[in-house]
């Protein structure tokens, strides 16, 4: 089931971003009376799912979920249509139109990318608000797991409380902020250090099994307690908190292990609270001192524990405005240092770099509006950016021609744009393949 609803919101979310982008190109060519021949989701290779003449265009859907396009006349693209280019301009075709309403329909497509990522925020902002923790309520520092952090001097309950200088008020500004971090400090039990990163640090984070950085700390909270348990039948309820073990106190989980380590096997006298109200059971250990029981607990049983200082911000119509554009630009500012990263050989950031399969990871097992639009502006501002890089074949590639026409006047050959366009097509493919590929070497080898 868990399949089922990931791959229904990445295919939902795939199509939607193709299908507005493409119109990005539709709407203004239309606009400019410049024939349209072909709008399709997805590649129709060979052959079509679906498609429908409407007027001058065929509208379809193809097999190969790789992306969509249309085909707009007179227009030298990734058809590579040569015989229609030898036959002579026709006012209705791209090449027949001011190299102003060309660069506008050959900007139309992450122009929707971005308005609608724009937009996605302001509703979302609108409809549920922001939740965070204030980063000085984090008062026994953070959970560290990852090896690569722990060699660097960071350990569990060491304190974040600055990224490249700049001080951490919300815990959400560290994921965005650790993509292009070179220095930490660290507040280890009242004595401040500075943590230089090293220059391939995201390198090693891609290579790395684990993918945390720095994570809340968080209380042993029931959640479930399976019918193979040893301690089915010990009494215990979903959100009841582990308290103490043996008289020793637990506000963490990751404390249990130390406590229960050396009582492998036996059975244990546990204070627990229950609806505020506190209790003691007695529990059984596992032979490899598990309790085999489910934890889970969330932002309201942290909250309502007194754990963390949880900020809910909700904003009107009109704040919705300005607090959708504040996400989008920090949105686009985090991805522009992410590629900066990814082109910078020495930051080993393009291990990192991954296609369909790391996109499909992304959604949650489980169906949230909030999560599926969250993750939609997100790959929108993406698929925006990465088709404004001046590659050939992309719609940064012929801006970047369009441009060069617009301020030298002179147009370029038709013969030197089939072979940029093919140089560019290559270039794409040797990044999908490398992106993809990453996606299997990881999934094997991993």
């Amino acid at each position: 089931m868990e399949f089922v609803i990931k791959i229904s919101q990445f295919l939902l979310s795939l199509s939607l971003l193709i299908v507005l982008h493409e119109l990005g190109h539709f709407i203004p060519a239309k606009a400019f009376k410049t024939r349209v021949e072909k709008f399709f989701l997805f590649f129709d290779v060979k052959f079509a799912l679906f498609k429908k003449k409407i007027g001058e265009t065929v509208y379809g859907i193809g097999w190969l979920p790789l992306g969509g396009y249309v085909k707009i006349a007179g227009m030298i693209d990734e058809s590579m249509d040569k015989e229609q280019m030898k036959q002579p301009p026709q006012p209705w075709e791209f090449r027949s139109k001011p190299a102003w309403q060309r660069l506008i329909i050959m900007l139309g497509g992450v122009t929707v990318n971005f308005i609608l990522a724009y937009v996605i925020y302001v509703f979302l902002s609108f409809a549920y608000g922001d939740i965070d923790i204030t980063n000085d309520s984090v008062k026994d520092g953070y959970l560290v797991t990852n090896p690569i952090l722990k060699d660097l001097g960071i350990k569990t309950g060491d304190k974040l409380i600055a990224i490249n200088g700049t001080p951490i008020d919300k815990v959400s500004q560290i994921k965005r902020k650790i993509i292009s971090a070179e220095k930490l400090t660290i507040d280890d039990g009242g004595v401040i250090k500075e943590i230089n990163l090293p220059e391939d640090f995201l390198g090693q984070m891609s290579s790395s099994e684990s993918k945390t950085f720095f994570s809340l700390r968080t209380p042993f909270i029931v959640a479930q307690i399976p019918d193979s348990s040893l301690n089915k039948n010990a009494g215990l309820m979903p959100k009841d908190v582990f308290l103490s073990i043996n008289g020793k106190p637990l506000k963490y989980f990751d404390q249990l292990d130390e406590l229960v380590k050396p009582l492998a096997g036996q059975t244990v006298s546990v204070e627990l609270l229950r609806d505020g109200q506190k209790i003691n059971k007695q529990l059984k250990l596992s032979a490899d001192s598990k309790f085999e029981i489910i934890r889970g607990g969330d932002l309201g049983d942290l909250e309502k524990l007194d754990y963390y200082n949880i900020q809910k911000t909700e904003y009107s119509f009109l704040e919705s405005f300005s607090a959708g554009w504040y996400k989008f630009s920090d949105q686009i500012v985090g991805y522009k240092e992410q590629l900066q990263k990814i082109f910078n050989p020495k930051t080993g950031a393009y291990k990192g770099v991954g296609g369909f399969k790391a996109i499909y990871d992304v959604f949650p097992g489980t169906w949230s509006w909030q999560d599926f639009w969250a993750l939609t502006a997100f790959l929108s501002i993406m698929l925006g950016v990465l088709n404004l890089l001046p590659i050939p074949a992309l719609d940064g590639g012929h801006v970047m021609f369009l441009l060069y026409e617009m301020i030298t006047r002179r147009v370029p050959s038709e013969k030197f744009m089939e072979r940029a366009q093919l140089v560019g097509f290559l270039i794409l493919i040797t990044l999908v393949l490398f992106a993809n590929g990453n996606d299997i070497f990881k999934a094997i080898f991993k």
